[in-house]
């Protein structure tokens, strides 16, 4: 039996009802054509998710009543913060979707010297809301709970000079060191990944100066959009819940 769950930005209480947004209606009614009486699982990213009847189908809603109320916890003991540098085309988005399926908490997309991406204020804010979209319905497949925030794409030079209290970490293929083989004291891990052709030199040292480590994956050097996924495999693996 399928477990549709649906998004949206509402108060559960219950024994209440849930009138679905235009969007989840839509594609609750005319993609799915699901019918009054069906189950339908609806989370608010608050932790919670709740067991919906659907009593009503509208032109552009969808009314249901919440059975019962449940909190989900699957989410990491870790909190991984992903620094990635954009790239083009739709490898962000693959990155994105799948960094919320392995349990990052946190992603800003950033812009370097190397990414090769130019884009005016407007293109960026599209593309940060077009990411939200994409981690809401990573979480709506893998049963996450808690929406992961995307925030708003910056510079790495002011990404790099953040997150104090976290253990930082950066992908070099020429580093001395494996994930695997470092003491990790903390919860808290803030990864930078950067684009198809690397970090230049400032941005190297910036990043060494502000007290990122050089991990390396492996004896062979992996494209941007696999790296940044066998890396947070890896500390899952590692140190999390994988």
């Amino acid at each position: 039996m399928r477990k549709i769950r649906i998004y949206e930005d509402t108060d559960i209480i219950a024994n209440n009802t849930i009138e679905l947004g235009e969007s989840a209606s839509n594609h609750v009614a005319r993609v799915l054509r699901m019918q009054c009486g069906e189950a339908i699982y609806v989370f608010n990213g608050t932790g919670i998710e709740a067991e919906c009847i659907i009593t009503q189908i509208n032109k552009k809603s969808v009314i249901c009543n919440v059975k019962s109320i449940e909190e989900v916890k699957n989410e990491s003991p870790l909190n991984i913060h992903l620094g990635q540098v954009l790239n083009k085309g739709d490898k962000m988005d693959l990155i994105v979707q799948k960094c919320v399926e392995l349990g990052v908490t946190e992603i800003t997309p950033l812009v370097s010297q190397r990414c090769n991406i130019k884009l005016t204020e407007d293109r960026l804010l599209k593309k940060q809301q077009t990411l939200q979209k994409i981690v809401i319905s990573a979480c709506e497949q893998c049963g996450r709970a808690i929406v992961p925030k995307i925030n708003p794409i910056i510079d790495i030079v002011d990404f790099v000079k953040e997150g104090a209290d976290e253990l930082k970490l950066t992908l070099n293929p020429y580093a001395k060191f494996k994930i695997k083989e470092l003491d990790v004291k903390t919860k808290n891990i803030r990864l930078l990944v950067g684009p198809e052709g690397g970090f230049n030199e400032t941005e190297t040292k910036m990043a060494a100066d502000n007290n990122y480590t050089d991990v390396l994956l492996g004896p062979r050097i992996l494209r941007t959009e696999t790296a940044a996924l066998v890396a947070i495999s890896i500390i899952q693996s590692q140190f999390g819940d994988i």
